[in-house]
């Protein structure tokens, strides 16, 4: 059984690869992996790499920036889609209490 650790480590280690073979260093594959966070994410900046074969470490954290923005957004997203759904309950439902004195 692949355990989740294992997974992000091994996405991990296929970013850091990517980044190596694009000539720049381990260290910024590693730092762009941590920011990232996930490894969908980080399969998504492998498929950047891998495509775009981007020439300048900018590139490479920009792209990053861009997921990561994403993903936030998405978060965020699903976090008002509860809220809201919450409060249209509250209004469907009331809170609970009785009206009655």
């Amino acid at each position: 059984m692949i355990t989740n650790q294992m997974i992000w480590k091994r996405t991990k280690d296929e970013l850091v690869g990517a980044v190596e073979r694009l000539g720049f260093p381990a260290e910024l594959g590693e730092a762009v992996a941590k920011h990232l966070g996930s490894p969908k994410a980080m399969e998504r900046m492998i498929s950047y790499l891998d495509y775009v074969k981007p020439r300048s470490e900018e590139l490479i954290v920009d792209e990053m920036l861009a997921i990561r923005s994403e993903i936030d957004a998405w978060r965020d997203k699903k976090a008002a889609e509860e809220a809201n759904a919450a409060y249209n309950e509250m209004l469907y439902y009331g809170l609970g209490v009785d009206d009655e004195v």
